[in-house]
């Protein structure tokens, strides 16, 4: 019996020759037991008729704010009351960026802004357009506000070009959403220490000694704790990302805030995740005024270590307790992986490398194995920071037997 029996299915359809899929889609919600309730764009209906639609779904399908000249309205409000989640596919770019600045012109987007739910958009779009700065910078605020992004797939598009944007498959789109509804909140009461992003060390009021580091696998890591019930404090590094707004976020700049406001947090959580790019090194002095380059062919730094943040706290790991590091690698780095997690006294690891193209800093992806020191190794292919978060969360749960 699938998990999606009984659940209450918002479905939006935009103007997107993809929009043939979600008859497909329709009916293989249906057939796991959903109740599917269709909203559908102007544009959407160019492409598929409410008529197959409302067949599929056994339900009229919404279009209009208004459905009539009597005064009879469809509440957008009771829809977002309604679903158990809410599934846009296909979405345009069009869409997507409506979604995300909150453009409420049409049924669709004013449902979703309403929503309480759970929300999965599958872009649909020729190539040039999912590449573009715009959809890709909407699609990462969207995400980063708890959105669960399905990421489209490469092949032939309507305009026979080949790339990526092809709208995911129904069948794949039915497993994502039984994937995170059979989760469920095996977190709940669980409190969980996070840290995210890099450290700036400043050399002066204006410059800084730093990372190419965004805090976007950390942030991925915090969202997919807190939907699963956790209580999650996040120490932050600087970053212009953030997580979702149930997380609890505590900015610093330098290893040395971030050490301090992990000392006050550590002791009272039950997991915790080092996720941050610490730098090693600071400048011994940090100059109170900007340093001026006239007169000065050569500038010298003398640079102290900064404390390590993860090996300091996990010298403090009570028994009851569950630890887990991070190690970027130049190299293939599976000793050194080991190595850290037996020094700085982690219960598990995750390894990435700088070798693996799309993975590391400034990549939407990540490429992971993780290590247990009970000797389990996990390998996962190279996938969306998002879906990682989901794989290393997964993998500490078994740990735990939650």
């Amino acid at each position: 019996m699938s998990v999606l029996r009984g659940k209450h299915v918002v479905l939006g359809i935009t103007g997107s020759i993809a929009a043939y899929k979600a008859a497909v889609l329709t009916r293989l919600l249906v057939k796991a037991g959903a109740e599917v309730q269709i909203v559908i764009t102007p544009a959407g209906k160019e492409f598929i008729t409410p008529i197959t639609l409302s067949a599929l779904s056994s339900r009229p399908v919404i279009s209009e704010f208004f459905s009539g000249r009597d005064g009879t309205w469809n509440s957008h409000v009771d829809l977002g009351l309604w679903a158990d989640v809410m599934l846009i596919a296909p979405a345009t770019a069009a869409t997507i960026g409506k979604l995300a600045h909150g453009v409420a012109d049409n049924m669709l987007i004013t449902t979703y802004l309403s929503m309480k739910a759970p929300v999965f958009i599958a872009p649909a779009m020729d190539l040039d357009m999912c590449a573009h700065p715009s959809t890709t910078d909407n699609l990462d605020l969207l995400a980063l506000r708890g959105n669960f992004i399905i990421e489209p797939k490469s092949g032939e598009l309507a305009s026979h070009l080949v790339g990526k944007g092809r709208m995911e498959e129904p069948e794949a789109i039915i497993a994502a959403l039984e994937d995170y509804f059979s989760t469920g909140l095996d977190y709940q009461g669980r409190r969980v220490l996070l840290t995210a992003g890099p450290t700036h060390e400043p050399i002066d009021p204006v410059r800084f000694i730093g990372n190419h580091s965004t805090g976007r696998m950390g942030i991925a890591l915090a969202n997919e704790f807190a939907r699963r019930g956790a209580e999650v404090t996040l120490i932050l590094g600087p970053s212009s990302l953030r997580p979702r707004e149930e997380v609890r976020v505590i900015p610093v700049t330098t290893a040395e805030e971030m050490l301090s406001q992990a000392e006050e947090v550590v002791g009272e959580v039950d997991l915790a995740i080092f996720a941050a790019a610490v730098a090693d090194y600071r400048p011994r002095y940090a100059h109170s005024e900007k340093l001026k380059r006239e007169g000065q062919e050569e500038l010298e730094i003398s640079l102290v270590r900064n404390p390590d943040i993860a090996a300091t706290l996990g010298s403090w790991k009570r028994p009851d307790q569950y630890f887990v590091g991070f190690a970027l690698e130049s190299g293939v780095g599976v000793e050194e992986a080991k190595r850290k997690m037996r020094q700085k006294n982690f219960d598990a690891i995750v390894l990435n490398s700088l070798q693996d193209p799309g993975a590391g800093f400034a990549c939407e992806t990540n490429k992971v194995t993780l290590f247990d020191r009970e000797g389990g190794i996990e390998a996962y292919e190279l996938k969306s920071k998002e879906a990682v978060a989901r794989d290393i969360v997964d993998f500490i749960a078994r740990r735990l037997g939650l």
